[in-house]
């Protein structure tokens, strides 16, 4: 987990001639990275503004304006016109979208660009959905719950799954953005008013840039829309991305229709599962919103800048931001959401590759080879889902996949699918971290069915209306009542 969510500062950008001190130059003249929250340094694509004792330290605009043409004054004017006049939430998502398109279009390291996805394409993504769907019926009771099998290109991914960030990235956002409010005094608060609202709105436009470039860097590498193990696409619809499927398949020495049928598998898996255990979204979603919740901010810190500042003295504020009053405290609320939301997380990806290698094995050559890259590249983590751990703070990789796996292939054999599946009917009944390190004692630990039990509890109440409050006693089962 990175200890800076957002990154809080702009993430560092590649130099144009590989010259890494002109590179390191941009960082620190722009005052970019953890030591300066909001990235106030500098504007994105436009140099620095220039930091303490460095080229424009009295006059940081001239640092930043004085090397530009006037293509890229105009821009640079009108990207700080942008900043300043959001009033929107705590993120800029017009800005996140533009930035994010913006990413796509320049293509990814390898030189790989986005493409139209053309009819050819969409028919076969179509075709590996629907046998992928046909697969799936043998190897788990959950019916299909993809109505649609769309191909995306990268753009689509981004037009399409940033709903679904709005809904993770927010809440942290705004606990973030209210910080130095929460800790002014009333009367100064009415003093810095404008103020206040200057650096609310530019720091919605800083973390829109930042997410902006972190969702196009993963429109570069993911190959559908549960890849991160969240719904981040619509429901009921089951994506594949072909350039990068072509991409991510090409050294593999296995047949593009073997590569695209497999994770068809994956992608209509995961559909299968959000789709018809409906408390399972929010239960992820709700994670991250926990993490948020228990951000700290270090307010001693910021009470004491706050109390110096002069609002006739706007240089101050550069100063201020750089001596990192943001930065967030390791708190139990953050630690306990991270771990819900990491053992769900395991939970979620194990049953997937339990289901799939379980509707792949007999069919596909290719599928313990395949089950072994995608194992990997979860497990390391490429550069997108670096930058997506850097910005939102969080890791969403789960480490405990292996384990939660086998936990799945081990309840198949014991209880058989049926079984292995009626566990996701309730949020009590799931394996827990815990379980994961014993799973033998899981798989042998006798189960409450709680939809009879909640027909039990219902009659039992008779004409009262109200059922006991059930709760875990101490061995870990729901056998007792309040």
């Amino acid at each position: 987990m990175s200890d800076t969510p957002f990154g809080f500062g702009l993430p560092p950008e590649e130099p144009d001639d590989g010259d890494e001190g002109k590179k390191k130059d941009q960082q620190s003249g722009g005052g970019q990275g953890p030591a300066n929250p909001f990235g106030f340094g500098g504007l994105p694509g436009a140099g620095g503004f220039g930091g303490p004792g460095g080229p424009g330290a009295d006059n940081p605009f001239a640092a930043m304006f004085g090397s530009l043409n006037p293509t890229d004054l105009g821009a640079a004017f009108q990207q700080l016109g942008q900043m300043l006049s959001y009033e929107g939430g705590p993120v800029n998502w017009d800005m996140a979208k533009q930035i994010a398109r913006q990413t796509v279009s320049q293509g990814t390291a390898d030189g790989t660009k986005d493409a139209s996805v053309g009819p050819a394409e969409r028919t076969a993504v179509q075709e590996a959905v629907r046998l992928a769907d046909l697969w799936l019926d043998d190897a788990t009771s959950l019916p299909s719950g993809a109505g649609t099998a769309v191909a995306w290109s990268r753009a689509e991914w981004v037009e399409a799954t940033l709903p679904a960030w709005q809904e993770l990235v927010d809440p942290v956002a705004e606990r973030v953005g209210t910080a130095m409010g929460d800790v002014l005094p009333e009367e100064m608060q009415a003093m810095a008013g404008p103020l206040i609202g200057m650096m609310r709105s530019m720091g919605g436009a800083m973390f829109g840039t930042q997410i902006g470039q972190a969702v196009g860097v993963l429109a570069g590498e993911v190959v559908g829309s549960t890849d991160i193990g969240l719904p981040l696409g619509p429901a009921g619809k089951a994506a594949l991305l072909p350039v990068n499927i072509e991409t991510f398949g090409k050294d593999l020495g296995v047949p593009k229709e073997e590569v695209r049928l497999y994770l068809a598998l994956r992608e209509a898996a995961h559909q299968r599962l959000f789709a018809h255990v409906p408390w399972l979204r929010s239960h992820l979603f709700g994670a991250v919103d926990g993490y948020a919740r228990g951000i700290k901010v270090d307010t001693a810190k910021l009470e004491d800048v706050v109390g110096q500042f002069d609002p006739q003295n706007p240089e101050q504020l550069q100063d201020a931001l750089q001596q990192g009053m943001f930065q967030p405290e390791d708190t139990p609320e953050q630690k306990a959401a991270l771990a819900r939301l990491e053992t769900a997380l395991a939970l979620v990806e194990g049953w997937v590759d339990a289901v799939v290698h379980a509707a792949a094995k007999p069919r596909l050559s290719s599928a313990d080879a395949l089950r072994e890259t995608l194992r990997r590249r979860r497990a390391s983590g490429g550069p997108a889902e670096q930058t997506f751990a850097t910005l939102i703070g969080l890791e969403l990789r789960p480490r405990r996949l292996r384990d939660a796996s086998r936990l799945w292939a081990s309840l198949t054999d014991a209880r058989g699918v049926d079984g292995r599946d009626a566990l996701w009917a309730h949020p009590d009944m799931l394996p827990t971290a815990t379980d994961l390190d014993d799973p033998d004692g899981f798989v042998h630990r006798e189960q409450i069915d709680f939809s009879e039990l909640d027909k039990m509890l219902g009659e039992a109440a008779g004409g009262s209306g109200e059922k006991p409050n059930l709760k875990k006693d101490d061995d870990g089962k729901g056998d007792d009542t309040e």
